[in-house]
């Protein structure tokens, strides 16, 4: 690691931020800074979704898991495309009736505003600690590189480093700046994994897809393993993957609101599938890294390479193996990546809690400067906030992305189940609806907590819909004879638009 790679790092730091800035345009009001004004082009929104969901711990983490495993984590990917098709025609063709600007808008018309609040309060919760790991992640690199240069500073520092950099783009330039600094950084640190891999296969004597496939490590479908508490047996992986998307994709915040600054349904719905065939490749790009990893180090355990667990691999190998200049390039490039994610939590962070919570429970729609001042105002909080949850991850024994994404599946089971419960059972009330969320988010985090082998992370959002879907259609069954819209615990629940006579 020589000066030219810190001084990349800190040059494209500032370029991502002010590029973030030029193209974001002027922000009149809410509708600007939240949405773009539904006049984002899809395929920007389709790149911008990949870097935000992979971000820095796909390129962290994943090489990690093909380093100790085998690249079954692939078959995620495939669950993750029909997810997505679901998302695309069942889910967005909801959200682009009328002017939603969030996710849970729709449960707010389908059950009353003590849902919607219930669900952005999930969300708000899961995300902060979900994009906590990410921005964890990135500073794993960054720590590697100072320390290489005797500037010992923690991860909190590293971390709050980051989160200022990001938090100032943020706030003024809004999903505009999000989305097309999510572009630039994606670009950059594919680009720097393509790189990568060139750079280890020339530096190996051997063919490394053969010294992997000798030792067992190429399989992509896993049909041996136990489906319940092995995450990557094939079932599984595709199941839990596709059910994860779909909530991701159609129930989080985070992804919808990029959705809906499309200019169509039919663009967001190309955008949105896109999304799959990309993410798809990037894993099994990430996954070749880590298979070549295994011959660079030479199949070596990671205690005896003087590394704390997988998640340093691949930084250790930027920083010295790299050529100057490109290992700088890359680093900056996996900082970018987690830079995008908190931007993207932070404006999702901020529109949910305008739009689902103050909005609604004060009944005052702020529009103009007066609610781009709110808004804005919103986003610099979460941005605090961000930095202190961040800093509670600071070791971890399995790899960041795992665990990121058990900790987003907590409450994306029960969101999936709210938004089918609205769907599909006309009888179900609020009442009904926030008590079988309660209730599936709180098993989730039992067993996240308590029972984390009993089952694998990626049954986690099957488990909560289905806790969903059966309590609440049991609880429906109070309400026989009732016409769909009765008044629930005073709050009106309306049927779906599709279902009004």
């Amino acid at each position: 690691m020589q000066s030219i790679d810190l001084l990349v790092i800190v040059v494209y730091l500032l370029c991502s931020a002010w590029l973030g800035l030029r193209l974001s345009g002027r922000q009149r009001d809410t509708k600007d800074y939240f949405i773009g004004s539904r006049q984002l082009p899809w395929w920007a929104v389709c790149l911008s979704v990949v870097a935000t969901e992979t971000s820095a711990l796909t390129v962290i983490s994943v090489p990690g898991v093909a380093y100790l495993g085998d690249v079954t984590f692939l078959q995620v990917a495939v669950g993750y495309l029909v997810g997505r098709v679901v998302v695309a025609f069942v889910l967005l063709p909801r959200y682009y009736r009328g002017e939603m600007t969030t996710a849970y808008a729709y449960l707010g018309t389908r059950f009353g505003r003590g849902m919607q609040g219930t669900a952005s309060v999930a969300f708000l919760f899961t995300r902060l600690l979900a994009d906590g790991v990410r921005l964890f992640a990135a500073a794993i690199p960054m720590k590697i590189v100072l320390d290489s240069y005797g500037l010992e500073l923690s991860y909190f520092a590293i971390i709050a480093l980051l989160g200022a950099v990001t938090v100032l783009y943020t706030l003024i330039g809004g999903i505009r700046a999000v989305v097309w600094v999510d572009v630039l950084q994606m670009g950059l640190y594919t680009v720097g994994g393509v790189a990568a891999l060139v750079v280890i296969t020339g530096s190996l004597d051997v063919n490394f897809l053969a010294v992997a496939a000798d030792a067992g490590k190429t399989r992509f479908l896993d049909f041996t393993s136990n489906p319940v508490s092995a995450p990557y047996a094939t079932i599984t992986a595709v199941l839990g993957g596709a059910l994860l998307s779909t909530a991701s994709h159609g129930a989080d915040q985070i992804i919808v609101q990029r959705l809906l600054g499309c200019r169509s349904l039919r663009d967001a719905q190309k955008a949105v599938i896109g999304s799959a065939v990309v993410v798809f490749c990037q894993f099994a790009l990430f996954l070749t890294v880590g298979l070549a990893l295994y011959s660079y180090f030479e199949g070596a355990p990671v205690d005896r390479l003087g590394l704390a667990n997988s998640d340093e691999l691949f930084p250790t190998f930027v920083v010295e193996g790299l050529p100057a200049g490109l290992s700088g390039l890359l680093l900056a490039g996996i900082m970018a990546s987690a830079m995008s994610t908190l931007s993207s939590s932070l404006s999702a962070l901020s529109s949910s809690t305008m739009a689902d919570l103050y909005e609604r429970f004060s009944r005052r729609t702020l529009t103009g400067p007066q609610g781009l001042r709110l808004g804005r105002l919103f986003t610099l909080g979460w941005g605090l906030v961000f930095v202190g949850a961040a800093a509670m991850f600071t070791g971890t024994d399995n790899p960041v992305v795992e665990l990121g994404l058990s900790v987003a599946s907590l409450t994306y089971g029960g969101l999936l189940g709210a938004f089918f419960l609205g769907l599909w059972v006309r009888r179900a009330h609020q009442t009904d609806a926030v008590i079988s969320f309660g209730v599936a988010v709180a098993t989730m985090v039992w067993l996240f907590l308590f029972e984390p082998e009993l089952v694998g992370f990626t049954w986690y959002t099957a488990i909560g819909t289905s806790i969903v879907l059966v309590l609440g259609y049991l609880l429906s069954l109070r309400h026989r004879g009732e016409a769909p819209g009765a008044r629930s615990g005073g709050v009106s629940a309306p049927a779906p638009e599709e279902e009004r006579p």
